[in-house]
């Protein structure tokens, strides 16, 4: 993969995806390999109902943070 993708659907499984797979062990790794800020990550998909488990290492949709 060469950046990370705009649409937010397609974002959040390739992000959960990298992170599972463990090509990256934790968000901020991820986001500056792909010269992309967590933050700026998380605020955008939170803006379409996702939002950033600490606990589970994934984005998941808001109310099921558990």
């Amino acid at each position: 993969m060469e950046y990370l993708p705009k649409d937010p659907a397609i974002l959040v499984s390739s992000v959960n995806m990298l992170l599972r797979d463990e090509e990256f062990d934790t968000l901020e790794s991820l986001c500056y390999a792909f010269n992309r800020e967590p933050g700026e990550v998380k605020e955008y998909l939170l803006k379409y109902g996702f939002e950033w488990s600490e606990n589970q290492k994934q984005f998941r949709p808001k109310g099921y943070n558990q």
